[in-house]
């Protein structure tokens, strides 16, 4: 049957490996033990026979039997190592082998329990079964009574498997421990360069502010210097003193301290003349004040340019007025002659004051001597419109300054 053959190749097999593998181990044991004395004598009668003279060197002695003794070292490591291939090829065939005569006895099984139920059948087939099995541990325990050799080589090339693992472990131990403290120690020097830096940046941080310290001190003592006085100081002029040396001198403003000596800023002094240094809040008092008349000055001067303004353009406007009075005068005939007068002199003499003023002020003015004094009269204008356009023009001029201006008839 096809079951018995192959497992009979299988035993052939595992049998022909154990075999040799027996022989490689009595070799190696052979290579290992020491040769006979008989050869030993005889390798040593040849030895002195073939002996070089004593003049040899004898460090080239000892290299030649270092060298004997390295290449007998390499033939048998390489014995070793051609045993444990063998070892591992020979266990993978047993193992092979094994697993298939396994799976085709169990193949076989099942196969003869789907075929033919019938009992004769049934029975053949057990017995079939039966005599496998019998044959297979048969098989077995012969394996395991041929391997008995192998199994010791190959648990003794295992032990030095396990001690050269536990050596790889104890080193790869050893380097991760060397691992470790070179990374706490890493650590630790990360840690102090940390720490030396915070005490560098705080000893750069405190250096700082003492130097804003005392950078602040230093301003407030300079600002001090330059402050006026506390309290009021008299001050006798002496050669070469003038107020604006003074107010550098003591840190007062010009105007200030012309202000609190009663004269101009631009006044010469004399020599020998007693001054008055004002104090810091007469200063401040000074200042306050002077701002509060600058102020003044400022919103004084905006009122007379808006009145300037208001007054120019009353002035245009009057003027434009004058201008279309006339012209309507002109385009209608009207007869008569009219006047503004605009004041009534006690006398002669400041009726033509009067005049001048006027005349200087661009009018044509004539005096007129009446019963109650003598009027000052601008004009004459052609038509009452023109003459009421003139007054009012008069009354808005700022160069005369007059509001009682009033129209008569002239001739």
């Amino acid at each position: 049957m096809n079951f018995s053959r192959q497992a009979l190749l299988g035993i052939g097999m595992i049998i022909g490996g154990s075999v040799m593998l027996y022989a490689m181990v009595q070799q190696i044991g052979d290579n290992s033990q020491p040769a006979p004395t008989s050869a030993m004598v005889e390798s040593s009668s040849t030895e002195q026979t073939t002996q070089p003279p004593l003049t040899t060197d004898i460090e080239t002695e000892k290299r030649i039997l270092a060298q004997k003794q390295k290449e007998r070292a390499a033939r048998v490591a390489e014995q070793e190592r051609r045993a444990q291939q063998f070892l591992i090829e020979q266990e993978a065939a047993e193992a092979e082998a094994l697993a298939k005569a396994r799976a085709e006895s169990q193949q076989y099984i099942t196969n003869t329990t789907a075929a033919d139920d019938s009992d004769s059948t049934a029975a053949e087939k057990k017995d079939d079964t039966a005599s496998a099995t019998a044959s297979l541990e048969g098989t077995e325990s012969s394996e395991s009574t041929d391997s008995n050799t192998a199994q010791a080589a190959a648990e003794k090339l295992k032990t030095a498997q396990q001690q050269e693992a536990k050596r790889q472990a104890a080193l790869k131990e050893q380097q991760a421990a060397k691992e470790l403290a070179q990374r706490q120690q890493q650590a630790e020097q990360a840690k102090q360069q940390a720490e030396a830096k915070r005490q560098a940046e705080a000893e750069r941080q405190a250096a700082e502010q003492a130097a804003a310290k005392k950078q602040a001190a230093e301003k407030a003592a300079e600002a001090a210097k330059k402050e006026p006085p506390k309290s009021p100081t008299d001050y006798e002029v002496k050669r070469g003193d003038g107020l604006i040396k003074l107010a550098r001198q003591y840190n007062v403003p010009v105007e200030a301290l012309a202000q609190a000596n009663n004269m101009s800023p631009s006044t010469s002094l004399q020599l020998g003349q007693t001054l008055t240094i004002p104090s810091r809040k007469q200063v401040q008092r000074l200042e306050r004040e002077a701002a509060a008349a600058e102020k003044a000055r400022e919103a004084q001067r905006k009122k007379e340019e808006a009145l300037a303004k208001k007054s120019a353009e009353a002035k245009r406007d009057a003027q434009q007025k004058l201008r279309d009075a006339r012209q309507q005068v002109k385009e209608t005939d009207a007869k008569g002659s009219f006047g503004v007068q605009v004041a009534l002199a006690n006398d002669q003499a400041k009726a033509d004051e009067l005049a001048k003023k006027f005349q200087a002020a661009g009018y044509q003015v004539k005096t007129s001597p009446t019963s109650r004094g003598v009027r000052v009269i601008v004009g004459p204008e052609r038509g009452k419109v023109a003459a009421l356009a003139l007054k009012d023009k008069i009354n808005s001029d700022p160069k005369v300054n007059t509001t009682s201006a009033w129209v008569l008839y002239w001739r």
